[in-house]
């Protein structure tokens, strides 16, 4: 029993920018093949999809796995996965597809435990660290909104779905 006995622990934040044509999906898992699952949801999916993912492992080596099929994007999750550093996340950096395609068969991997967020926005990743490792506390995603949504900006989302073909 630790009754009594402070365990210090640092807070830290890991900003991952945001690009014009390029999504990330950032989550929680628990098997060292994350990375060929994750890559095999992907292309099963949206075929045409270009993306990296990396995978950080919580024991034995402790490396960053990857994988991908854009050996910009695959390199992009390895870095951003080793500046996080949180044991047993995933990183998916995706191009020429939107999250909302391939989601659903991401949270079927049977290792993801978690989705923190699946965005096109800059993302601030909340980080634990103690002795022992590093954890995700939570993610800040894009900006905080400052009104209510009025008719015209309503019609304006109605318009913007059916132009990008997600309503008819």
């Amino acid at each position: 029993m630790y009754l009594g006995r402070v365990f210090p622990m640092e807070l830290k934040k890991v900003k991952i920018e945001s690009w014009e044509d390029i999504n990330l999906i950032l989550g929680q898992s628990h098997f060292i093949k994350t990375v060929e699952d994750i890559y095999e949801a992907i292309v099963n999916t949206v075929p045409q999809a270009k993306f990296g993912i990396a995978f950080a492992e919580a024991s034995g080596d402790c490396l960053v796995r990857r994988a991908g099929n854009d050996e910009e994007l695959e390199e992009l999750a390895a870095e951003t996965m080793l500046e996080i550093a949180a044991g047993h996340s995933f990183i998916v950096f995706l191009k020429d597809a939107f999250p909302i395609n391939v989601l659903q068969r991401i949270k079927d991997v049977p290792e993801v435990v978690n989705i923190y967020c699946a965005t096109a926005n800059p993302v601030e990743v909340i980080i634990a660290e103690t002795d022992q490792g590093r954890g995700i506390l939570g993610v800040i995603d894009g900006n905080s909104p400052g009104e209510i949504e009025g008719d015209e900006d309503i019609a304006a989302r109605k318009k913007f779905l059916r132009v990008i073909g997600y309503k008819f």
